[in-house]
């Protein structure tokens, strides 16, 4: 059981540091928010979307579903249009912040908006949905019975684990205007990468068929 608890979550650190748009926001709303447990919606509900599509990727559910190409297409193209649009409120949100510094106005997200964007990261991202389904599912065949439940509850541990310390991250950086203006830019190019590489993702899809 240790070593598939140990496999398990080396794997899953593996998946999860790579800079991608659902690490930035929830990086960018410990450092968004005046008092860290505003940030708190963003960290679970992130934290519990990453639960859910490990526990689809174990069970072998999300290859019935994604491989519809109408599903596919649907969901690869809103996501394309929502990380353009997260990029661009990003790139704005450096003026806003330096207006609320100077004048101690909230800066705080509601929870509903917190929870639609944090949901929208991990749903309508059909890249780490196939990295978490080709990568987690696939190893997680090596193992049954307890082995299988100590390889996905280590998997799981580690996304509640890095989303807190990715926001308590933010939530430091915060004070520093410099570093949170870069933070924001950088933010907003890691998501209209993201959505140049989903739109190529949707050509090829709708090409290959």
């Amino acid at each position: 059981m240790l070593k598939a608890f140990l496999h398990g979550f080396v794997l899953a650190i593996g998946l999860i540091i790579a800079i991608g748009p659902q690490n930035m926001f929830v990086l960018t709303q410990g450092a968004t928010h005046s008092r860290f447990a505003k940030a708190i919606p963003a960290i679970i509900t992130s934290s519990i979307s990453d639960t859910i599509l490990i526990l689809i990727a174990v069970l072998g559910v999300s290859l019935l579903v994604l491989n519809k190409l109408w599903v596919m297409v649907t969901v690869t193209t809103i996501g394309t249009v929502f990380l353009i649009y997260i990029g661009w409120v990003n790139w704005k949100s450096s003026q806003a912040h330096n207006h609320i510094i100077h004048t101690g106005e909230s800066t705080n997200w509601p929870v509903r908006r917190q929870v639609v964007f944090a949901l929208s990261f991990s749903l309508l991202n059909p890249g780490a949905i196939m990295d978490t389904i080709g990568v987690i599912g696939t190893s997680s065949l090596t193992y049954s019975g307890r082995e299988k439940l100590s390889f996905t509850l280590a998997t799981i541990a580690v996304s509640w684990i890095w989303f807190a310390l990715l926001a308590l991250t933010g939530r430091i950086m915060r004070k520093n205007i410099a570093m949170y203006d870069v933070l924001n830019k950088a933010s907003a190019i890691v998501m209209w990468i993201s959505a140049i590489y989903m739109a190529q993702r949707l050509l090829t899809i709708i090409m290959a068929k």
